[in-house]
């Protein structure tokens, strides 16, 4: 022991240095005073001091931060057992012991080992146990049912939601063969052997022992080898998507419904406007025009003469898929019987006497992809009647003179202000023809039926007029209360004739009474009666309102006044006109 505390290092027997380089662990020694008198080449390794051997210098000038340590084991006598040193350049774990010899401190020894990489292991084992515990979240969070099997299609692993899902447990599948559970019954079907065979994903639908059926796919993962390691099942039940297909199609429906409704409204509104319409009966006419003009059925529009079956003829073929072709309107009662077939389906060269030399295409040739208009279509010949007829029926029709049949395409509306079927059953209307046209009939009711339209349509053409003659002519309110109690014969073409000469023929800006035509005068100057033909009590108070409402507001400028005039409070005012449908137009006076 004397040559071990010696300060020169060569008291050492070389061998002991020897032996010591070759341990794996570092080993320093040093004295009582801290100088080192050991410092293995492992030590050296670890603690980077490859270079120079630091033997025969002081411990604090090579490992200043860990001679602390080493200060207070010389000086206690105390042994550290596993202390645990990060360095820049390795972490070690170190066994550090005083050297004593009878009851002296001679020196101290440190055995050392660099536990870096195991370091290294511990963390890397810690992260994958976490992505282990974030992947078992996610396979059991998944909504769908999960089921794995490994390359040889035993089963390893099975979520909480495939439980939910199928009504099987996991305790009797994990660890079975598929072929075993297909014998016994449990599937009807196996997508994992379907897999395993030809080795892509494949998706069936499976029955389940619990009756339920289920949409599956199993997607084959590989190994480096390019050998099925495992098969992941996703399971649904096609119930649910069954369930949310019927309402997916469900809401397209409403979707599509919904879609047709305001294209309906927006067209009802586009040409309400055009017709200047205001009468619940009449809103109702305008509506099935528009519904029916969609469709390529026959129409047939009755009502007295001047009603509007003309514009309403023209509405249907501008909001149909026609609209961007011809519309053809044929007065049938404006020509002679012996014209009537030429003009409709036209004649070949020579037809006739008198007849063009290179022949001439009848109207209903002209309007082929588009709509035919007949007004008055009672009118007809008999003749003419049985080739219409034909193009109803085949589409197809043969000019005058000509023997070559013609294809055409059009679509008819017909129009009469007389009773068809009265004409059928005296022989001068065809019973068939009838029926061809009558397909969608829609009767236009006559003015004196739909009175709250007369003040709009007198409102109109004055608002017309007045912008295109830059006048500022305004009617005197007992002149409109007139116009609203008069019968009109023509309807709405008697009204416009009445009101275009009121405006020309007034003298001044104000229209009265005595610009009126005599025999409206002579009619409405008997007491007002809203007592129509067939009224009842509650319709003719209803009459009796609107009439007395629509008298203040033309005597008024505002509503608010009008409100005044009644004693009643304008919002009551407000809540009067939109029940009997009067609207803001009839208090535009001034």
């Amino acid at each position: 022991m004397e040559k071990l505390i010696g300060h020169n290092c060569a008291d050492i027997p070389v061998s002991w240095s020897d032996i010591l380089d070759a341990s794996h662990n570092g080993i320093v020694i040093i004295n009582r005073d801290g100088v080192i008198l050991l410092y293995n080449k492992a030590a050296r390794i670890m603690l980077g001091n490859e270079a120079k051997s630091p033997v025969g210098r002081h411990f604090a000038e090579i490992r200043p931060e860990t001679w602390g340590d080493l200060k207070t084991i010389l000086e206690s006598g105390e042994p550290q057992v596993g202390k645990k040193i990060v360095l820049p350049q390795a972490t070690i774990i170190a066994n550090r012991n005083p050297i004593v010899v009878n009851g002296r401190v001679l020196g101290a020894i440190s055995v050392f080992q660099d536990i870096s990489e195991y370091e290294a292991l511990i963390s890397g084992l810690q992260g994958y146990r976490k992505l282990h515990r974030e992947l078992e979240a996610i396979f059991e969070s998944s909504f769908d049912g999960l089921y794995i099997t490994d390359g040889k299609a035993n089963t390893i692993r099975v979520n909480t939601a495939y439980e939910r899902i199928t009504g099987l447990k996991r305790e009797d599948l994990l660890g079975r063969n598929m072929i075993d559970l297909v014998r016994e019954g449990v599937f009807d079907h196996s997508v994992t052997l379907d897999v395993l065979e030809q080795r892509h994903q494949v998706t069936i639908m499976q029955k389940i022992k619990s009756d339920k059926h289920l949409l599956v796919t199993g997607t084959p993962i590989f190994d480096d080898e390019e050998k099925i390691a495992l098969v992941v099942t996703n399971v649904r039940d096609i119930t649910l998507l069954n369930d949310v297909r019927d309402q997916l199609e469900e809401s397209r429906r409403l979707s599509s419904r919904y879609y047709q409704s305001l294209l309906e409204l927006e067209k009802f509104q586009h040409h309400l406007q055009d017709l200047v319409v205001k009468s619940s009966s009449m809103i109702q006419t305008v509506r099935r025009a528009i519904k029916v003009a969609a469709v390529e059925a026959s129409v047939l529009l009755h009502g007295e003469s001047g009603v509007g079956k003309s514009m309403l003829a023209r509405i249907i073929h501008l909001i149909s898929p026609r609209k961007e072709r011809p519309f053809i309107k044929i007065s049938c009662g404006a020509i002679p019987d012996s014209l009537i077939e030429s003009e409709l389906f036209g004649y070949t060269k020579g037809a006739f006497t008198g007849a063009s030399p290179e022949g001439k295409a009848g109207l209903i040739e002209v309007g082929h992809t588009g709509t035919v208009f007949l007004d008055e279509v009672g009118e007809l010949t008999p003749a003419t009647q049985v080739k219409l007829l034909q193009v109803i029926e085949d589409k197809m029709f043969t000019r005058l003179g000509g023997t070559r049949a013609i294809s055409v395409d059009v679509r008819i509306i017909a129009a009469t202000n007389q009773n068809l079927k009265d004409l059928v059953q005296k022989g001068r209307f065809r019973e068939d023809l009838y029926y061809r046209l009558n397909v969608i009939p829609i009767h236009i009711p006559p003015l004196r039926e739909r009175r709250d339209d007369i003040t709009a349509l007198a409102l109109n053409r004055l608002e017309k007029f007045n912008r295109a003659s830059r006048c500022s002519k305004r009617l005197d309110p007992a002149v409109m209360d007139m116009l609203v109690q008069y019968d009109y014969p023509g309807n709405v073409r008697e009204l416009i004739n009445i009101m275009e000469r009121m405006m020309i023929m007034s003298e001044g800006n104000l229209i009265s009474i005595s610009d009126l035509p005599g025999e409206l005068r002579e009619q409405t100057s008997a007491h007002y009666d809203p007592f129509d033909e067939g009224s009842t009590l509650q319709e003719a108070v209803r009459k009796i309102e609107a009439h007395v409402i629509q008298g203040a507001l033309h005597r008024h400028k505002s509503i608010a006044m009008a409100a005044r005039a009644l004693d009643i409070h304008p919002t009551t005012m407000w809540r009067k006109m939109l029940k009997l449908g009067i609207s803001k137009t009839d208090a535009r006076m001034q």
